[in-house]
């Protein structure tokens, strides 16, 4: 019988797709694939660092397997991939002695195979957190986890050097994909039926082909719009700082690209974030909301925000909160402030904000940005929106989910059939993370439902 692999994944977009292409060199070397660690040979856990207790995750997941080992006689080879595995490297064989073969660096995954097969001859643990330079992956090798949505990494690593985040230390500085080898993916991702394909990097609008001297971002995503298959084109993340007005114009001009941009702000204080380094005012993000607007004035925005930053004073976080009330973010990834290991801010700032004010601090801004979604989504109700639908509803065996251009998560009834294709849906009722609706061909609506209803172009 083949040898069975579980990865389990913490994180961002990067890792998920990271974890694609650790299944598909696994699946290539003979493995098959398991959703039970108690039947697995061979667990991954797939890491992420960003985030605060992210180490303890990890620890406590291993003790987890450890118990499995003691209670059940099953022992599977335990390799830690990600973040974490670059960032700890062989501190967390001493941390959790016997439990982890191998430690594999975000910039090793192609080797996975070949250090497992290590570990199991040699029966020792095997570290490698290696600089890597090399950014090109087998085509096709990737096991795709979504049928309708493709992701497709163009640049590793970030050069920024945000005083709060740990990405530079452990994906490395910026490295570009050849634009010949992204297109190759994408037009993989195509022929293999994804409707949708999304673009990765740290900073994503940063790209500059290595094999193209005259292919920047806009250039590649009017290349990835001219891949036949493709439907929809999202990305992330770019930086408020390269966001150029021949990229604005770029967006405006390609309809297959969607009308959502994420733009973390962080924060909505101009001293906070000088001392976050994010070489952005406040006056000028708004300035550069005020030019996204006329360009696109369908985009829907969202963004990243930390509260209790070091020397956030309640005069700071009250920008912030002002900030997100002029915008009005269609969504929000907010965070309270924990250091991160060898950042800036962790060496050079204290970490002086209470964590019970941290915490009343996340609460008033996430109320804000509830109230603000939940407006932004009733304004749908009664209209008409296309939806790529791409996934069953979590809640509901019955319904079916999916998103609009500008990212709006829509729940529908209808039949399984209908995954993978874009459909006109007429809202019904909104809450502050979707709304929920019915689709031309619904029994409940009838052939002609639609008729006479608002149209809503590119929503």
């Amino acid at each position: 019988m083949a040898p069975k692999y579980l990865i389990e994944t913490f994180g961002c977009q990067m890792n998920v797709h990271d974890s694609e292409r650790m299944a598909g060199l696994l699946e290539q070397a003979g493995f098959e694939a398991t959703d039970e660690a108690a039947d697995a040979d061979l667990v991954v856990i797939n890491t992420c660092s960003v985030r605060e207790r992210a180490e303890e995750k990890l620890y406590t997941r291993l003790g987890e397997l450890r118990r499995l080992a003691l209670d059940h006689g099953h022992d599977p080879i335990v390799a830690v991939a990600g973040c974490v595995a670059q960032q700890e490297g062989g501190a967390i064989l001493e941390r959790s002695p016997g439990v982890a073969d191998v430690i594999l660096g975000t910039r090793a995954i192609r080797r996975l195979p070949m250090l497992v097969e290590e570990a199991r001859v040699e029966r020792r643990p095997v570290v490698d957190i290696d600089p890597y330079d090399d950014v090109t992956f087998p085509l096709g090798v990737a096991r795709r986890a979504d049928p309708v949505k493709a992701y497709v990494t163009i640049i590793e690593g970030c050069n920024e050097f945000c005083s709060f985040c740990v990405v530079p230390y452990t994906r490395g500085n910026e490295r570009m994909r050849p634009r010949a080898d992204i297109l190759a993916e994408v037009r993989e991702a195509a022929d293999t039926g994804h409707r949708e394909v999304q673009l990765l990097g740290q900073i994503v609008n940063h790209y500059a082909a290595p094999d193209d001297p005259s292919c920047d971002f806009s250039r590649l995503l009017e290349a990835v719009h001219a891949v036949d298959g493709v439907e929809r084109i999202r990305f992330a993340s770019p930086h408020p700082r390269h966001v150029t007005p021949r990229f604005l114009d770029t967006m405006a001009r390609l309809p297959k690209v969607c009308r959502h941009l994420h733009l973390p702000v962080q924060s909505g204080s101009t001293r906070v974030l000088e001392a976050m380094r994010r070489r952005y005012t406040r006056e000028s993000y708004l300035d550069l909301i005020g030019r996204i607007r006329a360009s696109l004035p369908e985009v829907a925005l969202s963004t990243d925000m930390i509260v209790g930053f070091p020397g956030e004073t309640e005069a700071d976080f009250d920008e912030t909160l002002t900030l997100t009330a002029e915008v009005g973010y269609h969504s929000m990834f907010s965070f309270k402030y924990s250091p991160r290991p060898n950042t800036l801010a962790d060496k050079r700032l204290a970490d002086d904000v209470p964590g019970e004010e941290k915490t009343r601090r996340i609460v008033a801004l996430q109320s804000l940005q509830r109230d603000i979604q939940t407006g932004l989504n009733q304004r749908l109700v009664g209209r008409i929106v296309d939806v790529l639908v791409d996934a069953g509803s979590r809640r509901r065996e019955t319904e079916l989910s999916g998103r609009t251009s500008t990212n709006v998560v829509v729940n529908l009834p209808g039949p399984p059939d209908w995954i993978g294709r874009t459909l006109p849906v007429r809202v019904e009722r909104a809450g502050p993370h979707s709304v929920w609706g019915r689709a031309r061909g619904d029994p409940a609506i009838g052939r002609d439902g639609l008729t006479g209803a608002p149209a809503v172009p590119r929503l």
